[in-house]
């Protein structure tokens, strides 16, 4: 089934509901949305996408939508979304960061900084957790679970626990930065620690969904990533509020490459409603840490599939993922926008991470990597001096403590009198 950026919008099949459906994306079967539990397509095991017969033009939403509901935020978009509302925070509605000297160092026309870690918990996940936990209520299902670096984990358990249901959690033993494991802690939710990387625990609890234990919320599940597709709304709108036209580039993380597949799902959604020209979509851009890039791989190599890294190893723990299982919906994102992927160093991305700190902005490593790919881009000469570049940040600096406080300076020892103070700051 096509993934091209200007495939016409599909007809409705007889299973759609109010005009959604699933739709496999290698052979093109369809199936009800909400009448059983499925993650792939029962033909031939390909990812599926959420399909819809009419999809919106900014116009339809928030105040100009047909349905009663939020002005901002992920519900703003509820035309392009399954369901009217769900379990809401609420979440969305990050802000678009002015970054003036980072600008001009980096030195591009214009570089805005989208920080999802402004989100309830902290990271875009929550974008997705508002669609996925709404769709188990319509399942009817008892208990949801997840394979996790960390930010899914916090998410899970915050909506699962709002909506009242069970939360099981699977992480890689050692893995995971303490913020992420309180936080699904103090939620609520069940935690397992794998002897195994993250790839490990989502096999683990890809066959748990499968014998019917739980409701996979990975981004495997199609219906995260309409929850997610709304960073694409708002960073076109936001952008072009300010400057009249769309970003010639978005540059972000890529972990499982949900997002990727996501803002690029949400563009082909706009120009299949007539309200985007593919000549005015930005360039979708993914980086990757060196120890964990297998997308990087896939797009230098010029490869349709991405080979599964047994070994990542990266301080960015929210992208230490070897086997990024979006990529078949990624990919073609990558490459029909004219985007590119690159790797970078984790000393790279600690950098960036001060960069942005010094700017207010705090993220954790793995967000960093967006700014550290643009730098890399900028000095191979692959974004030029006129481009008007967004990078995302995808998780709050408080997700990581361990790592702020490592990329940061020591406090320094004085004594308890003022003029010790004031000897110590004469001294500098």
């Amino acid at each position: 089934m096509s993934l091209d950026l200007d495939a016409p919008a599909p007809e409705a099949p007889d299973c759609a509901a109010d005009g959604a459906w699933l739709a496999c994306i290698e052979c093109g079967a369809t199936f009800a949305p909400f009448e059983d539990v499925r993650y792939t397509c029962d033909d031939c095991d390909g990812l599926l996408e959420v399909r819809y017969a009419d999809p919106p033009t900014f116009d339809g939403f928030g105040a100009g939508a047909d349905t009663e509901g939020p002005e901002r935020g992920v519900w703003r978009y509820r035309e392009a979304l399954p369901f009217d509302l769900g379990v809401t925070l609420p979440e969305g509605d990050t802000p678009l960061h002015e970054v003036p000297r980072l600008e001009a160092d980096v030195g591009v026309d214009a570089l805005r900084i989208k920080h999802e870690g402004m989100n309830p918990t902290g990271s875009f996940k929550d974008r997705g957790m508002t669609v996925g936990v709404r769709v188990a209520e319509e399942l009817g299902v008892g208990a949801l679970a997840c394979a996790s670096t960390g930010n899914t984990s916090a998410a899970l358990a915050a909506y699962g626990g709002r909506a009242g249901l069970e939360t099981l959690v699977l992480l890689p033993e050692g893995k995971v930065a303490a913020g992420k494991i309180a936080q699904a802690s103090l939620h609520g939710a069940r935690i397992l620690e794998v002897d195994g990387n993250f790839d490990s625990c989502l096999d683990i609890v890809q066959e748990l969904a499968a014998r019917g234990e739980a409701y996979l919320l990975n981004s495997l599940n199609p219906f995260r990533l309409e929850g997610q597709k709304t960073i694409g709304f708002e960073i076109l709108e936001a952008f072009h509020a300010d400057y009249g036209t769309y970003p010639d580039r978005i540059v972000l993380p890529v972990g499982n490459a949900g997002n990727t597949a996501a803002i690029y799902k949400a563009f082909r959604e706009l120009v299949q409603a007539g309200a985007l020209d593919p000549t005015d979509v930005p360039k979708i851009t993914g980086v990757q840490a060196e120890g964990a890039a297998p997308m990087v791989e896939a797009v230098e190599a010029g490869n349709d599939e991405v080979r599964r890294w047994e070994e990542v190893e990266t301080r960015a723990t929210a992208i230490r993922i070897g086997n990024p299982v979006n990529a078949p919906k990624a990919l073609p994102g990558i490459r029909n926008t004219g985007g590119t992927a690159v790797a970078v160093s984790d000393d790279e991305i600690t950098a960036a991470q001060r960069d942005l700190a010094h700017e207010g902005v705090g993220v954790e490593p793995a967000s960093a990597a967006s700014v550290a790919g643009l730098r890399t881009l900028r000095r191979e000469g692959v974004v030029d001096d006129e481009e008007q570049v967004v990078c995302l940040t995808t998780g709050h600096l408080l997700k990581d403590p361990d790592a702020a406080y490592a990329a940061g300076g020591d406090p320094e020892p004085v004594a308890n009198d003022v003029d010790a103070v004031l000897d110590l700051l004469a001294d500098e």
